[in-house]
């Protein structure tokens, strides 16, 4: 019995060897695979199919090589312009193609932005009873990538926006403009509102109103500056102690700094220590001052960055602080423990910073800014462009003879 079924077993596995033989056979043979398909039959070279993949391949290399892409030169101008830029939504940074709303030419990128004035006693409507304005202008401003060149083009028209809000007889001097909270945002110097700024409409809608110094004061706070940070709106003031017309305290009110969450509740916070800081650095304490129109934290760099406008070893004087412009770059740690001073250009006595951003898609290293001039009664405004290092891409161009204190892009 034990023989037989040996003998079966080896029958059996002589079988299986066999029919594994056939099957290399078949797979290995030169012959090419047929198959039946209705009433023909597809003969498929194996030899012939890698030949056509193979070319297939290489003409998909060639094609990738050939393709215009906007990562021109060497230029470390921008850095991976095909997205992850900077989102002003919320407050925080997202991965986006600014691809989907800028245009762009081999190098070139055009991005829309938009200036807002701070008309001053001038902002009362000229016919309209109870009724104050302010212009917005938009325009075009184009980076080349490879010669790291900025230009700006403006649009023809002035865009008037107007509110009925006012304190002590003015209102809608806005001095900033801001993207917070997927919304664009202008800050009154003047009565401390916040508006939405509606782009489709034209309309100036009031959101939220900041008082002066502690928050315990009836006064509205003199909003100059604001920025966003951790998905909070950060407002500031002018940084300077507030004097009579010849230099004598007042007050540390334009010292405190508010922050807004995107629900509309304020807080209030003390910074005379931080402004304090950024004067010292270039040699200033008081009575000497510092006036500040704008700052941004900049979340790449962990940094704040301003742009003073005025700033004086000397006492403050009404007539005088015409002519104390500057062209300083302060950046200062978080926690203003360590400040870096940069020159920016030829310094112009009667030209001061007013509002700045860094450009989207250049990771924080290059600024578009405005300068404003304020002599005798005149104003102009000017813009211009540069980068960290504090190199000039676009002199100081004028905008306009309006004072024009917020930019932002839009």
């Amino acid at each position: 019995m034990e023989t037989l079924m040996s003998k079966s077993t080896q029958e059996i596995m002589l079988d299986n060897n066999s029919m594994v033989l056939d099957m290399r056979q078949a797979v290995f043979s030169r012959t090419p695979f047929s198959y039946r398909v209705g009433n023909s039959t597809l003969h498929v070279q194996t030899k012939f199919v890698m030949l056509v993949a193979a070319i297939g391949l290489v003409s998909l290399l060639v094609l990738f090589m050939i393709m215009p892409t906007y990562h021109v030169g060497k230029s470390n101008l921008t850095n991976d312009l095909w997205g992850h830029g900077e989102e002003h939504g919320h407050g925080h940074h997202h991965q986006r193609n600014w691809f989907a709303f800028y245009n762009s030419d081999r190098g070139y990128i055009k991005y829309r932005i938009a200036v807002v004035t701070d008309l001053d006693t001038n902002s009362k409507h000229p016919t309209e009873k109870n009724s104050w304005i302010s212009y917005l202008k938009k325009g075009h401003l184009t980076v080349s990538v490879e010669n790291q060149e900025v230009t700006v083009d403006w649009d023809k028209d002035l865009i008037t926006l107007t509110s009925n809000m006012a304190y002590g007889g003015r209102g809608m001097e806005l001095s900033e403009l801001i993207v917070f909270n997927g919304k664009l945002y202008a800050v009154d110097d003047r009565t401390g509102i916040i508006y939405e700024i509606d782009l489709q409409s034209n309309k100036a809608i009031p959101w939220v109103v900041l008082t002066d110094g502690n928050g315990r004061q009836v006064k509205g706070f003199k909003s100059e500056w604001a920025t966003v940070k951790d998905e909070t709106l950060i407002v500031g003031g002018l940084g300077k102690e507030w004097t009579t017309s010849s230099g004598e305290l007042v007050n540390h009110n334009p010292q405190w700094v508010k922050t807004i969450t995107t629900r509309g509740y304020i807080e209030h916070h003390d910074w005379t220590k931080n402004y304090e800081k950024l004067r010292e650095s270039v040699g200033i304490f008081f009575p000497g001052y510092m006036i500040h129109e704008s700052c941004t934290w900049a979340e790449g760099l962990q940094r704040w960055v301003f742009l003073p406008r005025r700033a004086s070893t000397s006492r403050y004087d009404e007539n005088d602080d015409e002519h104390r412009g500057t062209n300083l770059m302060l950046e200062a740690t978080e926690g203003f423990e360590n400040i870096k001073v940069t020159h920016v250009g030829e310094k112009i006595a009667t030209h001061g910073f007013s509002s700045f951003k860094f450009i989207p898609g250049t990771k924080e290293n290059l600024i578009v800014a405005l300068k404003s001039e304020e002599v005798n009664g005149a104003v102009a405004s000017f813009i211009m462009a540069f980068n960290m290092a504090g190199k000039v891409l676009l002199p100081e161009t004028k905008v306009g003879d309006y004072k024009f204190e917020g930019i932002e892009f839009v």
